[in-house]
């Protein structure tokens, strides 16, 4: 990681709100768990935070296949529990709630009514890897990516595009874990943590909507890597580190501007900017099931 001139500054984090002890699975494990936290007891595994124009906080938890609401006061009620692995969440400017589920493909929760469908389950038959997290652009499009257990070893993860059309184009099939994913305040680049590539790739617009000269954008470092990302306006990438402990904050020129240190465990796994005036950072820490807030409106 690098700066030019200034060391990045310190924020440091709270907690916001905690999984309470009645929704936590003690003593229980899954087949995610079991592929993904070998040996590690795992409770809970949040991700995926995003808020409702009321100011609600959701979330998901991949290995219990459970998605929570979370009110402005802190307080935690159980929207759904199905046969899945929600992994990404997004809540569209119409209300539409989507996930990126790791088992079966691109979702919408229906939260009223506590019930989940399919969207998009495979692409020519074959079906997903693994899906990770999505973004919406403001026309509506779909950006996910398929990251299944690819990686240094398997660079055969995917960036796909799903158009309001149905039209579903696939931007990169050679992504080294292909993560969290954000558009730039433009819509013209595409951003994607290459989890195990421990890097974030920046992906720019051709004319006809493909992408070209693909590069790294910044690199990080650790035992995992770079996992949920969001933008604000001015073009600051926020990128949680799923073993560092840290969120990094990094300028659009890709320097690094602030770290955000955690005051929870090490697994900083996604992000989400909210308050009144947009000028906190919420973050999911999934190793104590909590999720943290800072204040970025200094910045």
């Amino acid at each position: 990681m690098m700066y030019l001139e200034t060391p990045p500054r310190l924020i440091e984090t709270r907690l916001f709100s905690a999984m309470p002890d009645k929704f936590r699975r003690k003593g229980e494990r899954t087949d995610w768990a079991d592929a993904n936290r070998p040996r590690v007891p795992t409770d809970s595994f949040i991700e995926g935070p995003s808020f409702d124009t009321d100011g609600n906080l959701y979330i998901v938890d991949i290995p219990f296949g459970r998605i929570f609401h979370i009110a402005p006061g802190g307080e935690w009620s159980l929207v759904i529990e199905y046969e899945g692995w929600p992994n990404g969440l997004k809540i569209a400017a119409d209300g539409r709630i989507l996930v990126a589920d790791y088992m079966h493909g691109i979702m919408e929760l229906d939260a009223k009514a506590g019930r989940i469908k399919p969207i998009l389950t495979a692409r020519n038959s074959e079906s997903f890897r693994g899906c990770n997290d999505l973004h919406l652009a403001s026309n509506g499009d779909i950006y996910f990516t398929d990251q299944g257990q690819t990686g240094l070893h398997d660079p055969s993860g995917r960036v796909y595009r799903l158009a309001l059309s149905g039209r579903l184009d696939c931007l990169l099939d050679t992504g080294i874990s292909p993560n969290g994913l954000v558009l730039d305040p433009t819509e013209t680049v595409l951003f994607v943590a290459m989890t195990r590539d421990n890097a974030v790739w920046r992906l720019p617009f051709m004319k006809d909507g493909s992408v070209s000269k693909v590069g790294r954008f910044c690199a990080l470092f650790g035992t995992s890597g770079p996992d949920g990302m969001t933008m604000d306006a001015k073009g600051r990438l926020f990128v949680g580190h799923a073993s560092l402990g840290h969120v990094f904050v990094f300028a659009p020129n890709g320097e690094l501007i602030a770290r955000i240190k955690s005051c929870a465990g090490p697994n900083c796994t996604n992000v989400a900017i909210g308050g009144e005036n947009r000028d906190r950072l919420y973050i999911t820490e999934s190793a104590t099931g909590s999720v943290l807030v800072a204040d970025i409106g200094g910045l």
